[in-house]
Formats: structure tokens, sequence, C-alpha cells
């Protein structure tokens, strides 16, 4: 989920650089509800570990 993340955080990057602003917002979103996901999964994984 990590790696997807950072795909649509550099397609963001890219579009935004090539002009193209609502692609590059869109994408960006994305990837910030991508990475939030990965951080619950992330920690709840650790904390079902260290039981």
């Amino acid at each position: 989920m990590l790696h997807y993340a950072l795909i649509f955080l550099i397609v963001a990057v890219v579009a935004a650089v090539l002009g193209f602003g609502g692609i590059a917002g869109t994408a960006a979103w994305i990837a910030k509800v991508l990475f939030v996901v990965f951080l619950i999964l992330a920690i709840i994984s650790f904390l079902r570990r260290a039981k």
C-alpha cells in the first residue's frame, strides 16, 4: 500500500510540473488517503504483534 501511495505522489508531482492541476490534486489526495490507511494498518499490525 505504501508503494501505491508513493506512485500516486510521483504522478501528482509530474502532473503538477506539466500543468495538469486537476489530475495533480486528485493524485495527491489519493496518495494521502493511501498513506493514512497504510499508517493505520501498520500501527494495528505492530500492536497485535506486541501482545
